[in-house]
């Protein structure tokens, strides 16, 4: 009876092991998937054929920080076009750039991505040139169009995870002197509190987005930038 029990209990074990393992497994296929943001772009198209898209347009593209962001409301008075799709990375902007980046052919990007890229484990190096790949990417086609890379924000919930973001930031920032059209923002001066640590009044419940207050912030940091961000920008 003990040995009959015994061997049922290892089983169920084994058997819960085996559920868990592919819980995770399923989770990591998803996340490694790079179709798992087709549907968004699917939607940007529908919307794209239904509608007449701003000319010259300050276009936002980039991770949940810009998908969550209320663009319209915050720059009610410049003709904004907001991209921002799912938890994406820097190579997924990349795949999806001539679908929702070129078509628009916009006067200036302002660019939000690699918070969710060192989560996952890549490099500030690796962060760094696939940021250059987006630069390339878009220079290819438009020559000028003037790039704002917003700097990776510091966040309660990824703070462990802030010197590795720090230094991508560094590697982006020093790209970004080497040319006149890109444009980096440090996001760390409006976000770190008196102690030197993310303020969390700036973010939601979850510790990672921005709430109001926190937008608020930001928007008023970049609009004095995206002010001058007209097609003349891209005409330079």
């Amino acid at each position: 009876m003990y040995n009959c029990i015994g061997v049922r209990c290892a089983a169920a074990v084994i058997l819960l092991f085996a559920a868990c393992s592919n819980i995770a497994f399923g989770a990591e296929t998803k996340a490694s998937d790079p179709n798992r943001w087709e549907p968004d772009i699917r939607r940007f198209e529908e919307w794209d054929a239904k509608n007449a898209w701003p000319k010259d347009a300050i276009l936002f593209v980039g991770s949940s920080t810009i998908r969550l962001w209320q663009t319209h409301r915050a720059f009610a008075d410049l003709p904004i076009l907001n991209r921002g799709f799912g938890g994406c990375t820097i190579a997924d902007v990349n795949r999806y750039a001539p679908r929702i980046v070129l078509p628009y052919r916009p006067a200036a990007i302002v660019f939000y991505a690699g918070d969710n890229d060192i989560s996952n484990g890549r490099s500030p190096q690796q962060v760094h040139d696939d940021f250059k790949q987006f630069v390339g990417i878009v220079r290819g086609a438009l020559s000028h169009t003037r790039i704002i890379f917003l700097g990776i924000k510091p966040s309660p919930q990824r703070w462990t995870l802030w010197p590795k973001a720090s230094e991508a930031n560094d590697l982006i920032r020093r790209f970004c002197e080497q040319d006149k059209h890109l444009t980096f923002v440090d996001l760390a001066p409006c976000v770190l509190g008196p102690n030197g640590e993310p303020d969390p009044a700036l973010f939601l419940a979850d510790r990672l987005h921005f709430n109001d207050a926190g937008y608020a912030r930001l928007a008023a940091v970049l609009k004095p930038l995206l002010i001058h961000s007209g097609s003349p920008a891209r005409r330079q």
